[in-house]
């Protein structure tokens, strides 16, 4: 099978705890689950309605200050912000409204009407979202889209240890909506094909790229 971002060829394990079926690509390191594991927004939405995620708490206020501590100084001084893929709550969109920019949010399950197609931004921000996409690259182009030129595309999404047996280990392919995985390098890669910029990543989990001027 085919890489869903370089389009060469991948190598396949298994899991012998669970017998899914992994594709990784040796060249852009993006893993994938075997396509039968993918679900779609009615089965995606049982497993986030379990989240208790509290708007109010304390905690989770800090996960998205991190999130922002890490990509607003390398962003410039953004005027307007999408949060896409926000999931139930609007917290980030507010956090970013507190430090002067003006956000919208957009979730295809929770707020699937809140788009304006005709709309740009200066900075669009998605956390623990890409590793959910059925289609990554082409949500990073539409994504890239809607970024003025020289915008800015902060992601969050855990890193994988782009190693077979140590990725069986690792806890975040076990959440069942969790269905494509990622490194640095993976987003090297879309840069290159989608007119952008890499910009940083803190080789854990975030990343920040820049859509190239000159390019639609």
């Amino acid at each position: 099978m085919n890489c869903h971002i370089c389009n060469r060829p991948t190598e396949s394990f298994v899991h012998e705890n669970t017998n899914i079926t992994y594709y990784h690509c040796k060249r852009c390191e993006y893993i994938f689950k075997s396509p039968e594991c993918y679900q779609d927004f009615d089965s995606q939405k049982e497993r986030y309605n379990l989240h208790t995620n509290d708007e109010n708490d304390e905690g989770y206020k800090a996960y998205f200050q991190r999130f922002l501590d890490f990509t607003l100084p390398l962003v410039g001084q953004p005027k307007t912000a999408l949060d896409f893929g926000c999931g139930a709550s609007s917290l980030l969109s507010g956090m970013l409204v507190e430090y002067g920019i003006e956000c919208d949010f957009y979730d295809p399950i929770y707020h699937p009407d809140t788009l304006d197609d005709s709309k740009k931004y200066e900075l669009i921000v998605s956390t623990e979202v890409f590793e959910h996409l059925h289609q990554p690259s082409i949500v990073f182009e539409s994504l890239t889209k809607r970024l003025e030129e020289g915008g800015y595309l902060a992601l969050q999404t855990q890193f994988h240890p782009n190693d077979a047996e140590a990725f069986k280990k690792w806890y975040y392919h076990q959440d069942p909506t969790h269905i494509v995985f990622f490194t640095a390098q993976t987003f090297r890669v879309l840069c290159k094909s989608y007119g952008c910029e890499f910009v940083e990543d803190n080789g854990k989990n975030m990343i920040v790229i820049r859509k190239s001027k000159g390019h639609l």
